[in-house]
């Protein structure tokens, strides 16, 4: 069920931060006010999941795991998402 959960989050990452919204305390946990979450819906949802998974599950301790997986998280943000094929 986790592995789910996890291919869900990858495949549709501002569905899942709708979730966690709506039917858990994890953004509320996360996060002080609206303003933060709201701007990674929109501009970086895949950091926004995992600064929530580092400030819940481990408790905001960042190593050197967790710093990999928020640079990757960033690049997968500002990637373009589908590559532009030239038509003649």
């Amino acid at each position: 069920m986790p592995c789910l959960i996890v291919a869900a989050a990858l495949v549709f990452p501002r569905l899942m931060i709708a979730y966690l919204w709506f039917f858990t305390s994890w953004l509320h946990m996360a996060f002080d006010g609206f303003l933060w979450p709201l701007a990674g819906f929109v501009f970086a949802p895949f950091s926004l999941l995992w600064y929530t998974v580092v400030a819940n599950h481990y408790g905001g301790d960042w190593g050197t795991l967790q710093i990999v997986v928020m640079v990757l998280a960033v690049l997968a943000d500002l990637s373009p998402g589908k590559a532009k094929s030239k038509k003649k």
